[in-house]
């Protein structure tokens, strides 16, 4: 019990200060253009598990001395953080929009498009992504590790990952997918962004090779394992409880785990991604103790 509530009080803590350091990172929504600004604030703030960015703080944390981040690393930590957390909200922001999954609820609140415009929303995430690599390139680090992190972010958002997913994901509605595909998908759509939030904790805190390759298996296994989550939810929990609508990957006839696998399965496959992934991290020893408690959060969760 204990280790369960010193992991839930580190979370909030998690959850907390990155909406501290989102606010002070991001425009003032008085700043001009105000409206945008306005809508970029909305987009990111006031909601969300900020999993990715907990991902970032618990890697990083994991592979300095004595878990320990010095004051510049934890610096770094947090402009790491908030970069893949404003990456993901412009992700989200895109794919509300009509001419992706036309969804008008997102985290219990219109979705941006709905509460401003599709214009306003498509520029706000544009504008968000260009901000997410200024974080970067402002971080205390060696150059050559801050060209790395820009990289490993650049390449989960772009074509060859999340972007690249959402795309197959666009084209495989009504299709029947074969797992391999179906978790090529998946891994570039959601997993490439949860394994680039893992990898940037790494780089920032100048993680050995053994820490690395323990990171990516274990990111590998969470990112996937995310996904599958998700997909069990659409059809196990209500809109209430998820904060968007529930059902739409049914109603939009779109290829799932659940779809190809059936619900047993699927949630039996998430339960095995969980074990992957603490066995991944073990060489890790109790430095990892946070992302083995996010393995089990990522699994477990009900929204």
């Amino acid at each position: 019990m204990k280790t369960a509530v010193s992991f839930d009080a580190w979370l909030q803590a998690c959850v907390d200060g990155m909406e501290h350091k989102l606010d002070a990172f991001m425009p003032a929504a008085d700043e001009t253009p105000a409206r945008l600004h306005e809508a970029m604030r909305y987009a990111v703030l006031g909601g969300g598990k900020r999993v990715r960015a907990a991902l970032v703080y618990a890697a990083g944390h994991a592979c300095c001395n004595a878990g320990t981040a010095s004051p510049a690393t934890e610096a770094a930590l947090d402009r790491a953080a908030a970069a893949v957390e404003l990456i993901h909200a412009y992700s989200l922001v895109h794919d509300d929009l009509p001419c992706m999954d036309d969804d008008t609820l997102r985290r219990g609140r219109p979705t941006l498009h709905v509460r401003y415009d599709e214009a306003t929303a498509m520029l706000a995430g544009d504008a968000l992504q260009p901000l997410a690599f200024e974080l970067l390139a402002d971080m205390p680090i060696a150059p050559a590790l801050g060209l790395q992190a820009v990289q490993v972010l650049a390449r989960a958002a772009g074509s060859a990952g999340m972007a690249g997913g959402q795309a197959i994901d666009l084209a495989s509605v009504g299709r029947v997918l074969d797992g391999s595909e179906l978790q090529t998908m998946h891994m570039m759509k959601t997993g490439a962004m949860l394994m680039a939030s893992v990898a940037l904790g790494g780089i920032v805190a100048g993680a050995s090779s053994m820490q690395r390759q323990a990171l990516d298996a274990y990111a590998e296994a969470v990112g996937l394992a995310f996904q599958v989550v998700d997909d069990i939810l659409d059809v196990t929990a209500d809109t209430a409880s998820l904060g968007k609508t529930a059902g739409k990957d049914a109603a939009g006839n779109k290829p799932t785990y659940v779809s190809a696998l059936g619900l047993d399965e699927a949630q039996a496959l998430a339960q095995e991604l969980r074990d992957a992934a603490h066995e991944a991290i073990a060489p890790l020893g109790a430095a990892a103790a946070h992302l083995a408690a996010l393995a089990d959060y990522i699994v477990l969760r009900k929204r």
